[in-house]
């Protein structure tokens, strides 16, 4: 049995025409919400790595700092300082403050 296209009424084009548009828009904008998930899921994972090493760095300077700075608590400075004249506020002792 063969389909003859002549037999269809021009409306019956413009109707699978409309079904076949219909379906490519379908199918393109289901590919771009597709890519729009894969997107937002490797721009979350990225940026769960970058803040992962921008945490990691911070604790790393806090750490050192807070080492650093307890080790110059520690350290004894030797003799006392002197008085000295501040040249523009007047007189002011200098004084060495150490970690209490």
């Amino acid at each position: 049995m063969h389909f003859d296209f002549t037999a269809l009424d021009s409306a019956t084009y413009v109707f699978i025409g409309t079904l076949l548009i219909a379906a490519l828009l379908v199918a393109f904008v289901a590919a771009a919400a597709f890519a729009a998930i894969i997107l937002i899921g490797a721009m979350s994972t990225a940026w769960y790595v970058v803040k992962g090493v921008l945490v990691t760095l911070v604790h790393g300077i806090n750490f050192g700092w807070d080492r650093l700075v307890h080790h110059a608590g520690q350290v004894e400075i030797p003799g006392d300082f002197q008085a000295q004249i501040a040249p523009s506020t007047g007189s002011y002792s200098r004084v060495a403050l150490k970690d209490s």
